[in-house]
């Protein structure tokens, strides 16, 4: 027997909580002859899962065609109804994973008789505004030639505008913890019909001290013998772990270890230079390549408050983002940046994680991170998708503590160089 027939007979003998059903009636303007992938060996393709047709039509608008490793291998398990914890980094697809089996299984379960008003059928809970967002406008995607209505609750954002969006009938709901919470308390959302829950970087949520509120929101919806589970996290630490035990049952474990090294379209180099060079390098790399959609990263909020000013007064397209710009704003900006209109984003980490903006073609660090694991996921910003990217990082005085702990991390030696002739 084959490693995917062994996989594939491993999770049919575990005990789903739904089976798949229903045969599902074609649409008559849209089929798969429209969507034509070749088998290749070692690649999982979506057409591989026998998903509905509705589905596939939006797979292939989205030009999605071959599953990354977390998709083929979460896909592999939720279909048949069981739970999963995966391992995952940003960038991986996995947001699509979930997504697509939480739309596959209600397109064949159609909605109960009688689902109460403001009850969502699946809750997706992320820790931040931008990536909730990034969720929800990824699930009406997905969900773009379907009847399945997607809403989303975070904070930081109009209440009532955000209630008066729900209408009556939510198949999926994205929301951040505590404004989950608000909703909730005064009666705007029902959690008792939740069929399937979602909890997304879950080491960001304990981080961040979200855990006590998750918990409170797990105890609304039904027990998990009775809903399914996924959980994702970047990291297996001992307490996410003993979460995972605690929210899932029997869950299926997958790891998808993303690093450097297995990066191949990330050309990585590092500029050896001066602390008092770093900002005409930069003012003079951004003038001087062909950068097309760039990201600088900077690890305080006055550092990048600082850079924006420069870069703007070198006549540089380019916006900021941190935490103390305003939730209106950061949306803003990001929409700006996906669409082309801001050629340079300057950052910190809290862009780091959780957004996904396509086509961005160079990740230059100005300063690295003081969290090794903070390097990979700034570098995963380009190079998605089978696309050539670049990182770029300024290593100086105050940056040369960090490099040798990122390359253990990264368990390899990165090219240190000095700056190309005329740059400085």
């Amino acid at each position: 027997m084959s490693e995917s027939e062994q996989t594939t007979a491993s999770a049919q003998n575990r005990k789903p909580k739904r089976r798949r059903r229903k045969p599902r009636r074609r649409q008559s303007n849209w089929d798969l002859r429209q969507f034509q992938v070749p088998a290749v060996a070692g690649k999982w393709r979506f057409h591989d899962f026998d998903l509905p047709l509705p589905l596939m039509r939006a797979i292939h608008a989205q030009g999605f065609e071959y599953c990354t490793p977390i998709q083929a291998e979460a896909l592999r398990q939720t279909l048949l109804g069981g739970d999963i914890v995966g391992k995952a980094q940003t960038g991986t697809g996995k947001t699509a994973a979930f997504l697509i089996s939480v739309m596959a299984y209600f397109l064949e379960e159609p909605t109960p008789d009688g689902q109460k008003s403001g009850a969502p059928r699946a809750l997706i809970i992320a820790p931040t505004r931008e990536l909730a967002l990034q969720i929800e406008k990824d699930a009406k995607a997905l969900a773009r030639f379907t009847q399945l209505n997607v809403a989303s609750v975070v904070g930081g954002m109009d209440y009532q505008k955000q209630r008066e969006s729900l209408g009556s009938k939510i198949d999926i709901l994205v929301a951040t913890p505590g404004r989950l919470l608000d909703f909730h308390q005064k009666r705007d959302i029902d959690l008792s019909e939740v069929e399937v829950l979602v909890l997304d970087e879950a080491d960001r949520m304990l981080s961040m001290g979200f855990i006590p509120d998750v918990k409170r929101i797990i105890r609304y919806t039904p027990k998990k013998e009775e809903r399914q589970t996924f959980l994702f996290s970047a990291t297996f630490t001992d307490d996410i772990l003993s979460l995972a035990s605690q929210w899932t049952l029997d869950p299926a474990h997958v790891e998808i270890e993303v690093t450097v090294e297995n990066q191949a379209d990330i050309d990585q180099r590092v500029y050896l230079v001066s602390d008092d060079d770093k900002e005409r390098l930069l003012v003079n790399l951004l003038e001087q390549e062909s950068f097309e959609r760039v990201m600088v990263f900077g690890n305080r909020r006055d550092l990048v408050r600082k850079l924006d000013s420069l870069l703007k007064k070198a006549g540089v397209s380019v916006a900021m983002l941190s935490g103390d710009v305003p939730q209106n704003q950061r949306i803003k900006t990001l929409e700006s940046f996906r669409e082309g209109e801001i050629q340079v984003l300057v950052a910190t980490d809290v862009a780091g994680r959780g957004i996904h903006i396509e086509d961005v073609s160079h990740v230059i660090n100005y300063t690295l991170p003081e969290d090794p694991e903070d390097y990979v996921h700034r570098i995963g910003r380009t190079g998605r998708a089978g696309a050539k990217g670049v990182s770029i990082s300024f290593v100086g005085e105050e940056d040369a503590f960090s490099l040798p702990e990122i390359e253990r991390y990264i368990n390899g030696k990165l090219p240190c160089e000095h700056p190309p002739e005329g740059m400085l």
